[in-house]
């Protein structure tokens, strides 16, 4: 179902913000009001608000006025960081709906190297490291306060390290199911043989990781190859935020490109919805009201017992402590729910304890780029038998 006016003036309104976001780290002044841009580019923005009606393509209508704004420069085909961003953070938001309408900005789900697609003619390495970003976020944004984890670990191990682009707002599930397929096809299409797969996954993206894992079939060409599932911040049960309904004004207002989305939250998206209690399979979520409370019905979903399987939880509290598991957590994910910890045991996710590791004042994007994640990182992938430098 397509959105009417509501949703039309909210985009406009939205894009407008992102638009303004980005100039306003660049130096360039805005409108006169917070958010709002100038010149043409204001007018723009005010005559999609006023000549937008109360019809069923509004949504189509507005996008579409607003898509040549977002357009890659044609003269260099340079990656511009801040539209992809902007993109990311609206497939978060409202991806479902975009996929639904076929809308051009939509993200389709890919493999990329140095943010663009992956050019297997150019792919070198049999162990692939498979980087799974997290909710609004796209492959770029692996590389923060200069550094990228893929970049550290193939320099110090010798993997090939392996972008996923994906639309965050498409059901858990439903992105699981294509990347199982999307790996099956990356090691079939390699150009030499793949002897290892591990996997590093950030916030929803471990989700769509163990996802992925549950859906591979016996014919599966990836799955056998699996050695490592390594989850940053990973909301295996949830994150009470969403169940609150704020959880996209808390993680899109950590991001000045994003933080615009945040007025969007009454339509989030239905990956959004599945963080309430960390929906993987189909069925968590089939025949229910995303919107509608109601209590957790998941089916437990053990850890693949055949692959080492690691989980990093941050906590923005100076110490541990009853309280701080509990209610603290990285800013968006609690600490129990980032080691899978619950207190129905056939829920509980039986990481060991040599796989656990709790890294204080530490908030949820920081896992992207903290050096004590690095270094741990370092330490779980290493090869048996190898001596770390």
């Amino acid at each position: 179902m397509r959105l009417a006016a509501q949703a039309t003036v909210g985009i406009s309104r939205v894009a407008e913000g992102v638009h303004q976001s980005v100039l306003g780290t660049l130096g360039l002044p805005g409108g006169e009001a917070p958010g709002q841009a100038r010149g043409l580019t204001g007018l723009i923005y005010r005559s999609i608000r006023g000549v937008t009606g109360l019809v069923d393509a509004g949504l189509q209508a507005g996008l579409a006025r607003l898509e040549p704004l977002w357009e890659a420069d044609p003269a260099d085909g340079a990656v511009s960081w801040e539209r992809e961003a902007g993109i990311a953070a609206l497939n978060g938001v409202m991806g479902d709906r975009l996929e639904a309408d076929g809308n051009p900005l939509c993200t389709a789900m890919q493999w990329c190297q140095h943010g663009r697609p992956l050019d297997l003619r150019r792919a070198r390495g049999g162990r692939l490291l498979v980087l799974v970003h997290g909710l609004c976020m796209n492959d770029l944004q692996w590389q923060r306060k200069g550094h990228d984890h893929g970049a550290f670990l193939a320099e110090a191990l010798g993997y090939t390290p392996v972008y996923l682009r994906y639309n965050t707002g498409l059901h858990v599930s439903a992105n699981g199911e294509r990347l199982d397929a999307m790996l099956s096809d990356l090691v079939r299409d390699w150009p030499t043989p793949v002897t290892e797969v591990s996997v590093l996954a950030h916030s929803m993206g471990g989700l769509v990781a163990r996802s992925a894992c549950a859906q591979a079939g016996a014919d599966s060409l990836w799955r056998p190859l699996l050695r490592h599932l390594v989850f940053l911040g990973t909301p295996h049960h949830g994150a009470p935020l969403e169940r609150a309904g704020h959880v996209v004004d808390v993680l899109l207002g950590q991001s000045v490109y994003a933080r615009p989305f945040a007025r969007l939250a009454r339509l989030r998206s239905a990956g959004i919805t599945d963080l309430r209690f960390g929906h993987v399979q189909a069925s968590d979520w089939e025949g229910r009201d995303r919107f509608h409370r109601s209590t957790d019905r998941r089916a437990p979903l053990p850890l693949p017992a055949d692959v080492a399987c690691h989980a990093v939880a941050g906590t923005l509290a100076a110490q541990r402590s009853p309280l701080a598991e509990r209610l603290v957590g990285d800013g968006l994910v609690p600490l129990r729910s980032a080691l899978g910890q619950h207190d129905a045991p056939e829920r509980t996710l039986a990481f060991a304890r040599r796989d656990q590791a709790v890294l204080h004042r530490l908030g949820h994007l920081d896992l992207l780029s903290d050096p004590r994640v690095a270094r741990q990182l370092l330490a779980w992938l290493q090869p048996a038998g190898a001596v770390s430098g």
